[in-house]
């Protein structure tokens, strides 16, 4: 049976309520990432994260599906780059919070919300939502992968903070979707450090205010599809953790 909840016929959905079943919501957002990788590097990171968790409880007492994925997203640092598709913080939340809503009323309380977009407006709006879900008695969980315990799991480029469409994510593009990778131009572009968080702290509110002017940093021309499985392993593995939390 598919792994994607709305695959399902609506008999098949309610039948699920009757088990412990636990959604995956990917979230993402279509924005540049070099002038090598795709606009949808995020949301794709998010559903493979997923696509994979759920093949992980195949068998299991615990059924895990996953719901189409939020694609759109905050993109204030991307404005200015043809692509960049953005929506507001306040309008991210709303729609975490009435999709969440939605489905626990008709029996499916139980969502990870699953990011790997980390402008820091974006991330605030899917902290708050998930807050917000919390005072209306509704435990849903946001996987957060820059919390310490999260980043000390993953690769040396993500820790450092100098990972936007690096070595990290087009690894995990490269894994997944090999033929969306420009690999031609890809081979040359050269390492571009960049300490994307210090410079957030620091007041910047651009890729082209950092210094990205091709909207990347890190070692693109490192990446490879053997690091992007390594990498989708261990997301999957925090995937699988916060999904047995849900149900703990």
């Amino acid at each position: 049976m598919s792994h994607q909840f709305a695959d399902l016929t609506s008999p098949q959905a309610a039948a699920l309520r009757e088990g412990t079943t636990v959604l995956l919501l990917p979230v993402g957002a279509v924005e540049p990432h070099g002038p090598h990788a795709p606009l949808d590097t995020d949301p794709l990171i998010s559903a493979g994260m997923c696509t994979r968790a759920a093949e992980r409880f195949a068998g299991d007492p615990v059924t895990v599906k996953v719901l189409p994925a939020l694609s759109y997203g905050v993109t204030e640092f991307g404005a200015g780059f043809a692509g960049a598709v953005g929506i507001s913080a306040e309008t991210l939340g709303r729609l975490v919070v009435e999709i969440c809503s939605s489905l626990a009323a008709q029996g499916f309380p139980r969502v990870v919300v699953v990011n790997n977009h980390f402008e820091p407006g974006h991330v605030t709006a899917l902290r708050t939502a998930v807050r917000t879900l919390a005072d209306k008695g509704i435990r849903t969980t946001y996987l957060d992968l820059l919390r310490r315990a999260a980043v000390t799991r993953l690769t040396e480029e993500f820790q450092s903070g100098s990972c936007h469409a690096g070595r990290y994510e087009t690894s995990l593009v490269l894994a997944d979707r090999p033929e969306l990778v420009d690999t031609d131009v890809m081979a040359t572009l050269p390492p571009l450090r960049v300490d994307m968080p210090a410079a957030m702290g620091a007041g910047a509110h651009g890729f082209a205010e950092m210094g990205m002017g091709d909207a990347y940093c890190g070692a693109p021309a490192e990446a490879s599809a053997d690091e992007g499985r390594d990498t989708f392993a261990r997301l999957t593995e925090l995937l699988v953790e916060a999904i047995r939390d849900q149900v703990s």
